[in-house]
């Protein structure tokens, strides 16, 4: 597995080691001529995208690897190591999330993981989350599960998720595995929407770090009635699983969808 060539005009790799951890792409910790040290991932979505992402997370205040250089396949980016303090990330992740759009959405199409993410500005966020995030999924459930699903974006899911929601700058795909050394995110797949959605997916698989939510609080604290949304808003990232890694986390669609009793 050779580290592919470099974009731009960095200069030549003197020594790399492949890295583990990703479940996409190939990655390698590089050690540049220059002295610099950087990681090289290989894409199988377009890296720009990623690169965007970063770059939109950064601009807002949140902490993100800087983008050395990119093109269609290849991503490199600033080496970065702990340690980090997760109650700062928190107040970072916070005031990025302040960062407003002016609709739910993003300026273009783009990924989550290997899928494709569609971010068509729209007005209502319950629309949004509904036809763009949950409905595209439907045909990877059984029947039963996927008429569930269906029957509760045309009603009580819309009543659930309006409380005054600002379309807010989301990392879009927050778990464990995309934050390092407790201080920097990685592998966004940024948009506009509730923000409450960055931290029910950091919930999904293994909870919240009790000192990133400290933070976070401090700077916005969460509005009233989190915890009755944060199971609907698990479903969008429950169904990419289904999609990506198989039936086995139907399971967890049906424990939401009991949950909310729908």
């Amino acid at each position: 597995m050779a580290v592919p060539a470099l974009p731009g005009d960095l200069p030549a790799v003197r020594s790399a080691s492949p890295l583990s951890g990703g479940d996409i792409a190939e990655v390698w910790d590089v050690h540049l001529d220059d002295g610099r040290r950087v990681v090289v991932k290989r894409c199988p979505t377009d890296a720009t995208l990623e690169a965007e992402g970063l770059d939109a997370l950064r601009d807002a205040g949140a902490p993100t690897p800087a983008v050395l250089g990119v093109d269609a396949e290849v991503l490199v980016l600033e080496h970065v190591s702990g340690p980090g303090d997760l109650r700062v990330l928190g107040r970072a992740l916070a005031s990025a999330h302040g960062q407003r759009g002016p609709a739910f959405g993003w300026r273009r199409d783009n990924v989550i993981g290997p899928l494709p993410q569609a971010n068509p500005w729209t007005d209502d966020w319950p629309t949004f989350y509904a036809e763009r995030r949950l409905a595209p999924y439907l045909d990877d459930l059984p029947a039963e599960v996927a008429r569930r699903l269906e029957v509760a974006c045309a009603g009580p899911l819309a009543e659930l998720l309006d409380h005054d929601v600002a379309p807010s700058l989301v990392h879009g795909d927050l778990w464990a595995g995309n934050i390092v050394a407790n201080g920097w995110l990685i592998d966004p797949a940024v948009n506009h929407a509730d923000r409450e959605l960055d931290l029910a997916m950091l919930a999904l698989f293994g909870g919240v770090p009790a000192d990133l939510l400290a933070g976070y609080e401090e700077v916005w604290p969460l509005d009233d009635g989190w915890q009755r949304r944060r199971p609907a808003l698990q479903l969008y990232h429950l169904l990419v699983h289904v999609r990506l890694f198989g039936s086995g986390y139907v399971r967890g669609v049906v424990s939401r969808l009991d949950e909310l009793g729908w």
